[in-house]
């Protein structure tokens, strides 16, 4: 956590509104975009963005530090959307938790976003297959490569086993795989 950021962190503790605005000025893009890419719905992702900082600054006294602000957030968040999509939890709870602890990265792309969205058209068909991928998927994918959690992160903020995340994480890049590639092959025959 960067020093500025704790800073501001302890201040709003403190009840300074202040340091909690500069907080959420911070982190707001990312809690709304996560909420968007699970609900697809621009109104409910504002209503659980604004409703996340809601309950952050009221928990903020009880926040120890013990993880990352942003991680904090976002698990704020995820509850949140738990509550609105009942059916996300069990879902993702139906990954199942298979023995692929060490999943070999089989796609460099997904690990260099710079070569990934070298042009607009590949992002936007990115972004539609994100959109088109179930709930838990897109929860997953979101938080691994737009906001960049660890799988160690993202299993704490979604309170599921690491396995589990892996074993999402794997499936959703396979579905992405196949999307893009059938996309790719539509253009080849158009």
């Amino acid at each position: 956590m960067a020093e500025t950021e704790q800073i501001l962190i302890q201040r709003a503790q403190k009840g300074d509104h202040d340091s909690f605005a500069a907080l959420v000025e911070e982190h707001q893009r990312y809690v709304y975009n996560l909420a968007l890419r699970v609900v697809k719905d621009e109104n409910e992702a504002l209503d659980l963005a604004q409703e996340t900082f809601v309950r952050a600054w009221t928990a903020l006294p009880n926040f120890k530090g013990q993880s990352q602000f942003r991680t904090w957030l976002y698990r704020i968040v995820t509850n949140l959307c738990y509550n609105r999509l009942p059916n996300l939890r069990r879902s993702l709870n139906d990954l199942g938790d298979d023995v692929m602890e060490n999943i070999a990265e089989t796609d460099s792309n997904f690990d260099n976003p710079a070569r990934e969205f070298e042009s607009n058209e590949t992002r936007n068909n990115l972004h539609q297959a994100i959109d088109s991928l179930d709930e838990n998927y897109r929860l997953l994918i979101t938080l691994r490569y737009q906001n960049e959690l660890s799988y160690e992160e993202i299993a704490s903020t979604l309170n599921l086993p690491l396995g589990t995340v892996k074993t999402g994480i794997f499936r959703a890049k396979a579905q992405l795989r196949t999307t893009l590639a059938n996309l790719e092959d539509s253009w080849i025959t158009a």
